[in-house]
């Protein structure tokens, strides 16, 4: 696998990359770019667009950059695991900091979803999509994981399809092993749900609703109770560790 280049800077860009092809740059990038990191015309950076891989690029531009010309490919494209981290909104800048673990604990997408005690009402899928491409800049992820629209519990329960795995992380559940569980569940092979309720816990009826889904493992992360954003990370880590890109298996 090619070496990471923490050095260089890194750019998301929505456009087809190729060599010798030519990216504008939006005015955010441009100034960012120029004011932020001082980078003039002829220096080089890194790109992607979650599509075509990795590229080395140079800096185009008199009086600020305004594009990009794309050099050579510097890693080719990847792909994420089929890993999904369902959650109930949190708020502001807890809400940020989940999603950019989440994006570095290696998700392909994040959903929403709306329980009785959901703390946070409105979702901004815009904001969460700017972190989503921020993180993926800051560590050297290719691929860009999609941000779905927030649906109530019981829809999203009655959409997905059966065959994936649920793994219902639940502070009533009893604590055992948590990877002895997850390694009972190895031959999922459909994909992985990861669900994280809301900070004040399921209703009694969204956690029976839960318990009668197909292919659901019930987890506790261990004694004690986390924040929500907390759980997300252990979480996930036990997810990729023993069912994941991690272990070598995929999701």
């Amino acid at each position: 696998m090619p070496s990471h280049d923490f050095r260089a800077p890194r750019l998301f860009v929505d456009a087809p990359l190729a060599q010798d092809a030519r990216v504008p740059l939006d005015r955010d990038q441009s100034n960012y770019l120029g004011n932020v990191l001082r980078l003039a015309a002829g220096a080089e950076v890194l790109a992607f667009n979650g599509r075509d891989g990795e590229w080395q690029a140079a800096i185009e531009g008199r009086k600020r950059p305004d594009g990009l010309v794309i050099l050579q490919q510097t890693r080719p494209q990847d792909r994420l695991a089929d890993l999904t981290y369902v959650f109930a909104p949190l708020k502001h800048a807890r809400l940020d900091y989940m999603v950019q673990k989440a994006i570095e604990m290696g998700a392909a997408t994040l959903q929403p979803v709306l329980t009785r005690f959901t703390q946070a009402s409105r979702v901004n899928t815009e904001r969460m999509r700017a972190n989503v491409v921020e993180a993926a800049e800051q560590c050297g992820i290719l691929s860009i994981a999609g941000v779905a629209e927030p649906v109530p519990l019981e829809r999203f329960l009655s959409q997905r399809p059966a065959d994936r795995l649920l793994i219902f992380c639940d502070e009533a559940a009893e604590v055992q092993d948590p990877i002895q569980g997850l390694q009972g569940a190895r031959e999922a092979g459909h994909g992985i749900d990861v669900l994280i309720g809301p900070e004040g816990g399921f209703a009694e009826d969204e956690r029976a609703l839960l318990l009668r889904q197909p292919r659901i493992l019930r987890l506790a992360l261990g004694p004690r109770i986390m924040r929500a954003d907390t759980a997300a990370v252990a979480a996930l880590t036990l997810v990729q560790a023993v069912l994941g890109d991690w272990s070598g298996k995929g999701a």
